[in-house]
């Protein structure tokens, strides 16, 4: 796969079925107009397919209980998301929605009549509701802390709220913008059932709960206290369903996420899933129920399993997914369908069950190695090796991800086949502190980051460099966000093993970055602890007069999840003492940029990556 090869990949995305209607969104990036097309497709029981819309980027398909209408949200050029609804036998989408920053994904109520879905509204005179621009804004007056997110911006002046919107497009608010809403799902025909952060946010606080409020707006009532944070409710054969974590305080970080259960009065709540060893990937979307059991996506070793867990609990059955990652699904009948990604495949639509899969047009893919070995403390290690053709050796490059409860997996990774392609060995790690090995896996490496997680991901590359087809002498290191601290620990502390590192989005810096960061006024210290000595001990910007190899430092201008000044602070204290070091700053973007960015950035960005690793890698 080649940088340009971007736009050669469409990748499948939501999945809804009803009956042997099954409708897959998919998206394709557009170098040449720098955007994201694609439709909806109908895929057939044989595994073959048809366009079945044909908007710019149409998604988040949901079709009525009763199998007559599909609602989705649809991107038209660059206006924003709005609800449009088509009948199942065919005719012009008709748009339910005209909002000013867009719609969330529309939930249909029991009987088919009305579509419940999430969307901000902003304050007068903000975001585009007057001709002036923000520059005649009135200033915001800040009081919490959590006043921003990532890839969103200022959120105190646009709360969301829920909103109901009828067949003739009907739109009401059903809340009232004075707390956080999100999830929404419909208790029955008359109530919906919502997530909002603990006590209603009335202060920060990292715990939410579920709530009710009646669909054509009132007082919302607690329905359940969530244990830790609460998501994705849905009610099932009686029962009300969510995903949910358990902690105290400040400690909500690398927590698995399990299934929970209660009566639909929210009563006697129970996990039914371990909270050590089941950890639910909400990436993969929404569980769901069928007849046998809860439909839901396991995270586990770098698998992203599709699992049926029983009502009254347990690990549950594998139905997709083993060495590959399933990325959405739905079920409807005794049909299961799921969309699959594996290492030479972005996504294929598989009918569970059935062998029956639909892929999408790709690229060829490098072959991928898994790999296993033990640290110098004797834990397993556990990661992939993607390969060049040819025999080699081949110069390496190990890439760590972010998170760091993240994870390398067994599905297509775009990145890796850029590089192996360009004739690298790439080393995917997954070390302590990565997600799908057990929540104590996870929880490893608080108050410990540069301890066993470098352990961990040295001890993978050894067992890459212990091969005949890799080359020990030109090896370089890289990885965003945690794996951007990583590239930066690494290069300051064992800088001798490396050419060259790219440090990108990354934490190099907790005491700035508790101040600056989305996240950092509860993230720093749950991971590192509140002693600012401590903090001070696992930032790389205080060993950053030991870094001496050519240095990279990358980021996007507009990242508040890991803010441009770490970048500026690193690329200051190396440029300063003369470190061959380039920094490398994406306008309008944010933390997201390698997986969401505008396609032509992506491009140029993969196009920088490899002029670096040719520069030192290959010479």
């Amino acid at each position: 796969m080649r940088p340009e090869d971007l736009q050669l990949l469409t990748t499948p995305g939501t999945v809804a079925v009803s009956g042997d209607l099954v409708l897959v969104s998919i998206t394709t990036p557009d170098l040449e107009k720098n955007t994201y097309r694609g439709g909806l497709h109908r895929v057939f029981p044989d595994g073959t397919t048809t366009p079945w819309t044909h908007g710019d980027r149409d998604n988040a398909q949901r079709i009525s209980p009763d199998g007559k209408l599909v609602a989705f949200l649809r991107v038209s050029g660059k206006s924003k998301p709005q609800v449009y609804v088509v009948p199942v036998d065919g005719g012009e989408p008709r748009r339910l929605t005209d909002l000013p920053l867009g719609a969330g994904a529309p939930v249909w109520s029991p009987d088919s009549s009305r579509l419940v879905f999430v969307a901000r509204v902003p304050e007068a005179g903000r975001y585009g509701t007057t001709d002036d621009g923000p520059e005649s804004e009135a200033p915001r007056r800040i009081t919490r802390l959590d006043y921003r997110a990532d890839d969103v911006g200022f959120v105190g002046d646009r709360r969301p709220r829920l909103h109901v919107v009828t067949l003739d497009g009907a739109v009401t608010e059903v809340t009232d913008g004075t707390h956080d809403v999100s999830d929404p799902a419909w208790l029955d025909d008359s109530t919906l059932v919502f997530v909002a952060p603990h006590e209603l946010g009335v202060s920060e606080t990292l715990k939410s709960d579920l709530y009710t409020v009646p669909a054509g707006g009132g007082t919302a009532s607690l329905l359940v206290r969530g244990a830790g944070e609460v998501t994705m409710p849905f009610v099932a054969g009686g029962s009300l369903y969510w995903l949910g974590t358990e902690f105290t305080g400040i400690d909500a970080v690398a927590r698995n996420l399990g299934l929970w259960k209660s009566p639909v009065d929210g009563s006697a709540p129970v996990r039914l899933t371990d909270a050590e060893t089941v950890d639910v990937e909400r990436l993969s979307g929404q569980p769901v129920a069928d007849a046998s059991g809860v439909l839901l996506v396991v995270r586990n070793r770098g698998a992203l399993e599709l699992r049926r867990i029983p009502f009254d609990g347990g690990p549950g059955e594998v139905l997709a997914g083993s060495s590959a990652a399933v990325r959405s699904f739905a079920s409807h009948g005794s049909t299961v369908v799921a969309v699959v990604s594996t290492p030479d495949s972005v996504g294929q639509v598989e009918f569970v069950g059935t062998g029956v899969r639909t892929a999408f047009p790709s690229v060829p893919a490098r072959r991928v190695v898994e790999l296993n070995g033990s640290a110098s403390d004797g834990y397993p290690v556990h990661g992939w090796l993607v390969l060049p053709d040819g025999d080699g050796p081949h110069p390496v490059v190990m890439a760590v991800h972010g998170g760091p409860f993240m994870y390398h997996s067994w599905g297509f990774f775009d990145e890796a086949q850029v590089y192996a392609t360009a004739g690298y060995a790439v080393v995917l790690p997954n070390p302590r502190g990565s997600a799908g090995y057990g929540e104590s896996h996870g929880q490893a490496v608080i108050g410990k980051f540069g301890t066993v997680d470098v352990d961990d991901v040295l001890s993978l590359l050894d067992v890459a460099l212990a091969r005949e087809d890799t080359d020990s002498e030109r090896v370089g290191v890289m990885g965003g966000s945690y794996g951007g601290f990583m590239t930066s620990w690494l290069s300051a502390h064992h800088g001798e093993r490396f050419r060259a590192a790219w440090s990108e989005r990354a934490v190099n810096a907790w005491d700035s970055f508790s101040g600056s960061s989305d996240i950092g006024y509860f993230f720093a210290d749950a991971y590192c602890g509140t002693d600012p000595d401590a903090q001070r001990a696992m930032s790389p910007l205080t060993y950053a007069e030991k870094i001496n190899l050519p240095f990279a430092v990358v980021h996007s201008e507009h990242d508040w999840r890991c803010p441009l000044e770490q970048a500026q602070r690193m690329f200051v204290a190396l440029k300063r003492r003369g470190v061959e070091t380039e920094m490398l700053i994406f306008p309008g973007e944010g933390h997201e940029l390698t997986r969401s960015g505008q396609p032509r950035h992506r491009e140029q960005r993969f196009e920088a990556v490899l002029e670096w690793w040719d520069r030192y890698l290959k010479a």
